[in-house]
């Protein structure tokens, strides 16, 4: 048995921030989860479809654990992983640093975890890990989640053993601040101006603003792509809104982030940021809900106003992006 002491959790909506905030804040470095995010550069955008896919994903950030390589990147934090196709080897990996009396993250598919409320296979998902004993593994997740929750090491077992689509063989990492980190507000706009040049010069056209013009042309067709619009398009509103993000495809926390970061750095460039994506973040919110509707109902007219909405948002967010370029 071992068991990480004074933990704290807190009202956190995105897996990967939450894990990182119980981490760095066991290690003196106490942000809040948008500022965790922004430093990250964890916005982005992808419309994910392919034949072998039921229905399109649409994601609102940076592949997983990219924005943890970002953020110790950007705060100079020593980032420690460990992967193996060993499931020893992997409980090892894990149980060393807490018998030491560090957390540990993890990267799993939450499918199988006991207190999961969405029955889905993602790989994605990251918790944080801070004790376990005979029978359970002690996890911190998103508040919506749960906040500090329990699994068995059965179920934590299965879900780090998973292989599939965004899933790591067994990842699991650690982190240590320097005795002197940099300021994060030093910080700031290297992550800011980082996040924008990706997003407007994107690779390919699934990605970053031109993802965005691309979804606005494909969500008017998607009563027809569905195989149960009734189930389908339900639940790709609900993976825009509540899985975790505290919705609007993390437009919410960038949001937050770049008025915590205006608090700190006078630049108009910023203060325009912000204000065009609180109106990115309502206008992702209304696209949402009229996905929702037209899978409900069958009508197509509300996923032609989704498609309306969506070339505003592409012009808002590159917009925002062009500003923020300029820092």
């Amino acid at each position: 048995m071992a068991m990480v002491k004074d933990i704290d959790v807190r009202d956190t909506r995105h897996c990967e921030t939450t894990a990182l905030g119980v981490l760095l804040r066991h290690e003196g470095l106490d942000l809040s989860e948008p500022m965790l995010f922004g430093l990250g550069s964890g916005l982005s955008f992808i419309y994910w479809d392919s034949k072998n896919m039921g229905f399109p994903f649409l994601g609102g950030r940076v592949k997983p654990f990219e924005l943890t390589r970002n953020l110790a990147a950007a705060l100079g934090l020593e980032l420690r992983v460990e992967e193996t196709t060993s499931p020893r080897k992997a409980w090892q990996n894990v149980a060393a640093p807490l018998d030491a009396g560090r957390p540990v993250g993890l990267q799993l598919d939450s499918y199988h975890l006991d207190y999961f409320g969405t029955k889905a296979h993602f790989g994605g998902h990251v918790v944080a890990m801070y004790g376990y004993d005979d029978q359970h593994a002690y996890l911190v997740d998103t508040a919506p989640q749960g906040g500090a929750v329990t699994t068995s090491l059965a179920a934590l077992a299965r879900a780090r053993a998973e292989r599939g689509p965004m899933t790591a063989r067994h990842r699991s990492f650690t982190l240590t601040a320097p005795s002197g980190p940099p300021s994060p507000r030093d910080r700031i706009i290297p992550a800011i101006k980082a996040c924008a040049d990706a997003f407007l010069n994107p690779p390919i056209v699934n990605l970053g603003h031109r993802g965005i013009e691309k979804t606005a042309q494909q969500v008017p067709k998607w009563l027809r792509r569905a195989a149960d619009p009734r189930e389908d398009l339900p639940r790709a509103a609900a993976l825009m809104e509540k899985a975790g993000t505290g919705g609007a495809l993390f437009r919410n926390l960038y949001r937050d982030f770049l008025a915590e970061s205006a608090r700190l750095i006078d630049s108009g460039h910023l203060r325009t940021g912000h204000r065009l994506y609180a109106e990115a973040a309502v206008l992702w919110t209304q696209v949402a809900e009229l996905i929702t509707t037209a899978g409900e109902t069958g009508d197509p007219e509300p996923l032609t106003r989704a498609g309306s909405l969506l070339h505003d948002l592409h012009r808002v967010e590159h917009d925002a992006m062009r500003a923020l370029s300029m820092l």
